[in-house]
């Protein structure tokens, strides 16, 4: 899950807010106007959205190494770091 702050500082990096609970009727905003609630739904959305594709793109990555280390195949490079861990 996305934090709101992690959102809030994609959108702002400069920004200074505190946040209790995660929950945006609880932003106190320090240095910025605040960001409406459309937006930050948007990018919580979109980096959900990211984080999931790239977990998705790793277990793929993960599978296709299995395969070719089993078929006694060359890995890729992202295939062989995935596999170490990297």
């Amino acid at each position: 899950m996305t934090r709101l702050i992690d959102a809030i500082l994609e959108i702002n990096p400069n920004a200074e807010v505190s946040i209790l609970d995660n929950d945006y009727d609880k932003i106190t905003w320090h240095n910025i106007e605040p960001i409406n609630k459309a937006t930050l739904d948007a990018k919580v959305s979109e980096m959900e959205t990211a984080e999931a594709n790239a977990k998705i793109e790793k277990d793929n990555l993960k599978t296709s190494a299995k395969t070719k280390l089993m078929n006694r195949e060359a890995l890729t490079e992202d295939e062989a770091n995935v596999m170490v861990g990297l």
